[in-house]
């Protein structure tokens, strides 16, 4: 889980919107109605493709250099950025149960004062794993 950027081929449509491809990324490529558009969906599908990479265990191949390209008239290359991690917590949010044990007195302490369990093993988790 990491941040990236990548360069990606911006090709302009004859409607006005933008055909986008990730060079080093196999399969990699969206399409926008407009430049916000494209930026957008640009993202979500590197973010997409990396989470892919890195769920699977997958080596993860390294950005080009924004020269390594030979662009037709029109086409420019950009730079894209995203973040796996924000990926994750916006599209892999489903609960999972887990069991785990602790003394019976610290249980006792902790129902009497209304602690949330689930919620206090998510903030230490966060914070073991320095995941804010």
């Amino acid at each position: 889980m990491a941040k990236y950027a990548y360069p990606a081929i911006f090709t302009p449509e004859a409607n006005g919107g933008y055909s986008i491809v990730f060079a080093v990324l196999e399969g990699c490529y969206t399409c926008g109605d407009d430049m916000a558009d494209g930026l957008m969906m640009a993202e979500d599908a590197l973010a997409l493709i990396l989470y892919g990479y890195e769920s699977d265990g997958r080596a993860i191949p390294a950005p080009s250099a924004m020269t390594d390209f030979a662009l037709n008239d029109g086409e420019f290359v950009n730079f894209i950025a995203c973040d796996t991690l924000a990926y994750r917590k916006m599209y892999n949010n489903k609960s999972v149960k887990k069991t785990l044990s602790i003394p019976e007195w610290l249980n006792e302490a902790a129902s009497e004062a209304g602690v949330n369990f689930s919620q206090v093993l998510q903030d230490a988790l966060k914070k073991q794993l320095q995941l804010g």
